[in-house]
């Protein structure tokens, strides 16, 4: 008869060898794979095993080894949209490696609001999540942003490997993706589709996202000869009701655009509430091109064409690189992963343009 034990009556492999009838050591091979087993043998342990109920000692195994098989990540804020799918692709490839994860989460939306360029302000929070994380002894740590900027200085590693994502510094590895070539591929898709006359409604400008973005938007521009005006180009702050009062300042120009990129999905959802206001039909009269893939936007009355971000591979690409750094591998070069867009119901040809 099987007779279930206490935490406290754990097994030992002392007494997994004795009732296999074969040596300490043979058990040991079995269990961590070190040396081949005749098949015969190895059947018998494992059967043992699972009668005796043997949970191995992660804490004994990781002192000898000298190896948790544990990473750290520190995630700015998880209600923000680009983590979860960042933090998916990390636990995608640890999963396939046999790797544990601690997350801790700063809380930064809640604590500074969009104020992520005062570094003072949250300086504290950042060091306890690094000093928790090598109270548990991990091999490294992933930091995932929740804007692109410069956090060089922020924490002190103490020598750990570290990769940024979503963010970078002087000194580290980062993975990022492309903005400049999204915006870049935006206006030219819009360009393809017969418009000209191609409006851009920017995030606020000291945000590195906006400048990059502008910059493809800027190249795209005067690589096809489209019209560059000031008139075109508007500044937003990342939120609804400036892409509505953007899009109402577009709408009322003698010669209005008849189509728009729009930085962000939020203020996308603007500028589609502005041309409903207006009597202005979507996408008959005004193709709109919004960006991040929010979940939201699949929803939207048309349902938006965007650009979506490569956040679960930007995770997965984090934690490889992070495995190469905590086993002493080359660091290779990481090329930026691309945008793609996604085509829905906001983007048509200009009325009476035919496209191909």
């Amino acid at each position: 008869m099987k007779v279930a034990r206490t935490v406290s009556e754990k097994v030992s492999i002392k007494e997994i060898a004795a009732k296999a009838n074969v040596s300490i050591a043979t058990v040991s091979y079995v269990l961590n794979g070190t040396r081949n087993v005749r098949p015969k043998t190895k059947e018998r342990v494992l059967r043992v095993i699972e009668e005796l109920n043997y949970q191995p000692n992660d804490i004994a195994k990781s002192l000898k080894s000298k190896k948790t098989n544990t990473i750290g990540v520190i995630a700015e804020d998880v209600t923000v949209f680009n983590v979860p799918e960042i933090i998916d692709g990390i636990n995608d490839y640890a999963d396939g490696h046999d790797l544990h994860i601690v997350l801790t989460n700063l809380r930064l939306h809640k604590r500074v609001g969009h104020h992520y360029a005062d570094v003072e302000a949250y300086r504290k929070y950042a060091a306890n999540a690094v000093s928790d994380l090598m109270s548990k002894q991990v091999e490294g740590i992933i930091y995932v942003g929740i804007h692109p900027r410069d956090v060089t200085g922020l924490i002190d590693t103490r020598d750990k490997p570290i990769v940024y994502t979503y963010c970078y510094t002087q000194n580290d590895l980062s993975i990022q993706y492309n903005d400049e070539q999204a915006a870049y591929d935006s206006v030219c898709y819009l360009r393809d589709k017969g418009h000209r006359r191609i409006a851009v409604i920017t995030g606020l400008m000291d945000s590195i996202p906006s400048r990059l973005r502008f910059n493809g938007y800027y190249k795209a521009v005067m690589e096809h000869q489209l019209p560059f005006e000031p008139q075109l180009i508007k500044v937003g702050d990342w939120g609804l009701d400036s892409g509505l009062r953007a899009t109402k300042e577009l709408l009322e120009l003698a010669e209005p655009p008849t189509a728009v990129l729009v930085m962000n999905d939020v203020m996308a959802a603007g500028t589609l509430r502005a041309a409903w206001e207006k009597g202005i039909r979507v996408p008959e009269e005004l193709s709109i091109i919004g960006f991040d893939n929010r979940e939201f936007s699949d929803y939207l009355k048309p349902r938006l064409t965007t650009m979506d971000l490569p956040l679960h591979e930007m995770g997965y690409s984090s934690m490889r690189s992070l495995m190469r750094m905590v086993n002493g591998e080359p660091i290779e070069p990481v090329p930026m992963p691309a945008c793609v867009m996604l085509e829905r119901e906001s983007v048509a040809p200009p009325n009476g343009v035919q496209t191909s």
